[in-house]
């Protein structure tokens, strides 16, 4: 039985780590290097760094600071923020990422998923998708920091970039994001059930629970958390040995 995955989640901004709600009212939370080092010594699966305004200033990523991050890890790492070309994730592979996750410029240039996939394989491609839910239109994907919404449907523009070759689907409910009030499990279900690749559910955890709701009742592969990690509301140990007992595959 392939184990479920662990992954904290560093939003960068202006080089620290932040945090917010629904992708607003955002705070410090800490240096992204100890951070880091210390998710890897706790035992984390993977870590993921998103440079969360790089897409809005029209810039690159920080490839120094994935470089300094990448330096005192040794658990894959998953950067993002900026994207929008293979010579950009050139540089992020040469800075230490095992993994870029691309979302706007995906949006923009569906191709880029293929491009990237044929050149780095399926393995090195993760698709962020920023969903949220109205009444009106039912779940959506954003763009541009959760800032623009598409016409995209949110399974359908799963199905669509699997099929372009995406290797993983990193899915952010933007209504739960920063709520703690569980993770969107109808949302995540469905795009769980509909694509042949891992989906990392990401937005909305809050107690240990919710991580075990995201695997046994979602079907996510893969759970992200943030300021539950950041502030030491929830050592990622513990959470491990109460999945275990749960009779969830884990690293441990």
């Amino acid at each position: 039985m392939l184990t479920k995955r662990i992954i904290p989640c560093l939003d960068i901004k202006n080089g620290r780590t932040v945090k917010g709600v629904r992708f607003e009212n955002i705070r410090d939370a800490g240096d992204p290097v100890e951070l880091a080092k210390w998710y890897a010594e706790q035992g984390a699966d993977e870590l993921v760094f998103l440079d969360i305004t790089a897409t809005n200033e029209e810039r690159k990523t920080f490839a120094e600071l994935v470089r300094d991050i990448a330096r005192h890890i040794d658990i894959p790492f998953t950067v993002g923020g900026g994207i929008s070309a293979v010579a950009d994730v050139e540089v992020l592979l040469m800075a230490g990422a095992d993994k870029v996750s691309i979302n706007s410029a995906a949006i923009r240039n569906p191709q880029l998923v293929e491009d990237l996939t044929l050149r780095f394989g399926s393995q090195c491609v993760t698709m962020a998708i920023d969903t949220k839910y109205t009444e009106a239109t039912g779940w959506k994907v954003y763009a541009r920091a959760g800032t623009v919404e598409t016409e995209h449907a949110t399974v359908d523009w799963a199905r669509r970039v699997v099929d372009l070759g995406a290797g993983e689907i990193l899915l952010t409910s933007m209504n739960n994001d920063g709520t703690k009030a569980g993770f969107a499990l109808d949302i995540t279900k469905a795009v769980s059930e509909a694509v042949s690749v891992p989906v990392i559910a990401s937005g909305g955890a809050g107690t240990m629970q919710h991580f075990a709701d995201a695997f046994q009742i979602a079907h996510a592969d893969a759970a992200l958390a943030a300021s539950l990690f950041h502030f030491r509301e929830l050592g990622i140990p513990d959470l491990k040995r109460f999945l275990k007992a749960e009779g969830i595959a884990v690293r441990v």
